[in-house]
């Protein structure tokens, strides 16, 4: 047998491992509610109109071809407009660079930044890739703490705890995915001066930023001095393009402390070619077209959350924090026979055929939860949360 490294072999996405056997009840004929995977595009949403009719017109117009490694120009301008527009940050195109979605964005980063033993600092719970490919480029990821009880904010005390001599980077995840928290500038303020103190520089991830119900998206970028800022963004949510695997990065750093990492950076997009060409050309209607429809659909995601938050609160033996971004909910499991999280979701799906992901398959700190999605109708939601209330009672009277 020719064996796979063992650095492979230890990649694990909680969020798809629980499909496996959800698909095996399928096979019999049972129907099972996924509440797992954050993908809108399964549900009643869809990418704008426009932005389908451009990723058409692109592919029938010739745009089939290699594009530039840093991404179209016409993009990245597009890009530029648009977060000078949200965020009110400096940027040019140079400083923009197009990947195949966050997760490409990410293995860049990583890629580029750690030597084996570097420590990156990252949300806890957090999601899956940050760990995964931390893991993978030999790095060690450092979960800091985030507070339940004030709706999953930041613990600054303990990011500044575990900073060390290998840490490289604090990341945050803002909207926050699994929690749906939405942090506050004091509390961003706070982590870039703790960043500057150590110099080190901020991962933000921002693919949620205009989804919000409570309160407004603050990016780092937007209140940085001298610290350097990494953003990255894309299409996937708010533009509901999932499948097109398209996103960006750019880079705040008035003092050029990433000009070493830019140029790693660009070597590695260089050796992947290109991404996805057609889908660039949409991303430009996307960017600048009309936003008319996210009023819409935030009102449908609106209306979810507030039905399963209620359901979710009302039920015994589970308690939750009502998400301020996002589509995701983060319940804690106050009570029941289960010997961890996995366990209970695994219960859960045999018994109730409901799908979710347990806590702590992003991280430590999400042990004892589950997260679960309010993407579908609420009529899809009600026959989940009848079906999860069912099984609580019954569990825990027996």
């Amino acid at each position: 047998m020719i064996r796979a490294s063992k650095r492979a072999m230890g990649i694990e996405y909680a969020i798809r491992d629980v499909v496996l056997p959800a698909r095996e009840l399928e096979k019999k004929g049972i129907k099972v509610i996924r509440l797992n995977i954050g993908d809108p595009v399964k549900y009643d949403f869809q990418p704008p109109e426009h932005m389908r009719k451009a990723y058409c017109e692109a592919i029938m117009e010739g745009h089939n071809y290699y594009g530039e490694s840093e991404g179209d120009f016409e993009l990245r301008k597009a890009i530029v407009e648009r977060e000078k527009k949200k965020n009110g940050v400096d940027i040019t195109p140079d400083d923009v660079r197009v990947t195949a979605a966050v997760t490409e964005a990410l293995q860049f980063i990583f890629g580029a930044a750690l030597d084996p033993g570097d420590e990156i600092l990252i949300p806890g719970p957090s999601y899956p890739p940050y760990v995964g490919l931390v893991k993978f480029y030999d790095g060690i990821p450092v979960e800091y703490r985030t507070i339940e009880e004030e709706g999953w904010q930041p613990d600054v005390d303990d990011i500044r705890k575990k900073i060390t001599e290998r840490t490289k980077a604090i990341a945050v995840i803002n909207p926050n995915n699994p929690t749906g928290a939405l942090y506050d500038r004091k509390v961003l303020k706070e982590i870039l001066d703790i960043a500057g103190e150590h110099g080190l520089f901020v991962i933000s991830d921002e693919i949620y930023d205009l989804m919000t119900y409570d309160g407004e998206h603050v990016s780092p970028a937007s209140i940085t001095k001298d610290v350097p800022v990494i953003v990255m963004n894309g299409l996937s949510k708010v533009y509901f393009a999932t499948g097109w695997r398209l996103g960006y990065m750019y880079y705040v750093d008035p003092e050029g402390k990433l000009d070493e990492l830019r140029e790693a950076i660009d070597k590695m997009a260089r050796i992947r070619l290109c991404p996805n060409t057609p889908a660039q050309r949409a991303a430009i209607a996307g960017l600048t077209g009309p936003m008319d429809y996210l009023r819409e659909y935030m009102a449908k995601l609106r209306e979810r959350r507030d039905y399963i938050y209620k359901r979710l609160n009302e039920m015994p033996g589970i308690s939750t924090q009502k998400p301020q971004g996002a589509f995701y909910i983060f319940p804690k499991i106050e009570e029941g026979p289960w010997k961890s999280d996995k366990e209970f979701v695994l219960d859960v799906l045999h018994e109730a055929h409901v799908l979710f992901v347990h806590g702590s398959g992003f991280g430590r700190n999400g042990t004892g939860h589950f997260r679960a999605v309010f993407l579908p109708p609420v009529e899809i939601l009600e026959q989940a949360m009848d079906s999860l209330e069912a099984f609580m009672r019954k569990r825990l009277s027996s």
